[in-house]
């Protein structure tokens, strides 16, 4: 069951480095730093796209940016945040460490 709780938070901290990484990827957009029409970033784009968009949607539409800047990856962050904590208090607690 330990292993369980491991998996789990290995995935959700994958998954705060995609969000991470898709983060500083729009800030070098925005910047110009790279360029979209290099078909390696725009594929590199379109996969971070894919890997977050199904959990950054739902959230989009209920909450508006906030002058301009999307604060949906903060919030999923802080929600990956709690569920590790969550997951490891569940475990530690059911093998008795």
């Amino acid at each position: 069951m330990l292993i369980i709780g491991q998996i789990l938070i290995l995935l959700l901290k994958a998954f705060f480095w995609v969000i991470i990484a898709q983060v500083v990827l729009s800030w070098l957009i925005a910047f110009d730093v790279i360029n979209i029409r290099n078909q390696k970033a725009a594929n590199l784009i379109q996969l971070l796209n894919k890997i977050t968009d199904p959990v950054f949607r739902p959230l989009r539409k209920v909450i508006p940016s906030i002058a301009g800047i999307d604060i949906t990856p903060i919030i999923i962050i802080f929600a990956i945040s709690i569920l590790q904590n969550i997951i490891a208090n569940i475990f530690i607690y059911q093998t008795g460490l």
